[in-house]
């Protein structure tokens, strides 16, 4: 009875140990401040710690399920840095390490950037638990050590950024939304555009950054490629470009929204909206879109190429993280 007893006891510690994993994400976290400067002095890398309460609240949990599982926050952390985390409930050496950086016990996630000296190369991540947040930090410190940041790290910081300080919408109809596509996709400040239709229209449904364009700068540039013959809108008054409007209907996606980038194998890579939205123009002109994915996204698409027997799912539009960890299984 006694073994029976601790066996299950055993199995409970594990469960809850497991249940802690929320909390860390995806990445491949090293759990030992000697081990991990030993390692970034080998590898000639920065440390990012991750200081982070396990099991921790809500707040905790959000950051772990969200920003550490974003495949590309993951992906630029295990690239370019070695990953530390520190459990701030913890003693033995996650105590050493909270003291040795004045970090406080049972707190909400911290992330700390520093070399391997462990001096540190930007400032401290604190009280900020979005996606932004972490991935602009990231990018701030590859700067700093005057590392080039990758294009798809550039998109990702303007794409979370804008999704963090607001997004503004508006639908546009024209003669050819494959066309429409092209020419706004390729406009800084729009996020993400489709292609559909409206009150018997082709239009683009576009999102944009209203800190980065407006929409008379997109109206504008749209009359200039023929892709702005109407505007609908509930308030046209302050409309400068100067296009008939009315009030928008329904929208209908059409089934080929990102028509050039559905047309090749790039469609069965997840995603995020800015970067199918990019891609799809830059093959719209006949150009590479490859410096808009990952080195890990590229792998993906080797892979589903030099494969057989297997049906892919096309990735636009699907939400990256879920489509990442869905399909990853069966890669």
């Amino acid at each position: 009875m006694k073994t029976i007893l601790i066996i299950c006891i055993s199995f409970i510690q594990c469960l809850i140990i497991k249940a802690g994993d929320i909390e860390l994400g995806k990445v491949k976290w090293i759990r030992n401040l000697k081990e991990a400067q030993s390692t970034a002095i080998k590898l000639n890398k920065p440390v990012l710690i991750l200081f982070q309460e396990v099991p921790g609240c809500s707040t905790c949990k959000n950051y772990g399920s969200k920003v550490l599982s974003h495949p590309l926050i993951v992906e630029a952390i295990e690239t370019y840095f070695v990953p530390l985390c520190i459990h701030n409930n913890k003693g033995g050496t996650d105590r050493e390490a909270l003291d040795y950086f004045f970090e406080p016990s049972w707190n909400n996630p911290v992330v700390r950037i520093v070399d391997s000296n462990l001096k540190p190369i930007v400032e401290r991540l604190d009280g900020n638990y979005s996606d932004y947040g972490l991935i602009s930090k990231i990018n701030a410190s590859l700067i700093k050590m005057g590392i080039t940041v990758p294009q798809y790290l550039k998109l990702l910081e303007e794409e979370l950024k804008a999704y963090q300080t607001g997004l503004e919408h508006t639908t546009i109809g024209m003669y050819c939304f494959w066309a429409g596509e092209k020419t706004y996709g390729q406009i800084n400040g729009v996020i993400a555009t489709n292609a559909g239709y409206m009150n018997g229209s082709e239009v683009v449904d576009i999102y944009y950054n209203p800190k980065e364009t407006n929409l008379n700068e997109l109206v504008k540039t749209g009359k200039m490629n023929n892709s702005a013959d109407i505007l609908f809108t509930e308030n046209p008054t302050n409309l400068k470009a100067g296009i008939p409007s009315q009030k928008p209907g329904k929208f209908r996606m059409d089934t080929e929204t990102k028509y050039y980038l559905s047309h090749t194998d790039f469609k069965y890579i997840p995603m995020t909206p800015l970067q199918a939205t990019r891609a799809n123009s830059y093959l719209a002109d006949g150009k590479s879109c490859e410096h808009v994915f990952s080195p890990r996204q590229l792998d993906w698409l080797q892979k589903i190429k030099t494969s057989s027997g297997n049906k892919y799912k096309n990735q636009i539009g699907r939400d990256m993280i879920t489509a990442w960890y869905e399909d990853d299984r069966s890669r």
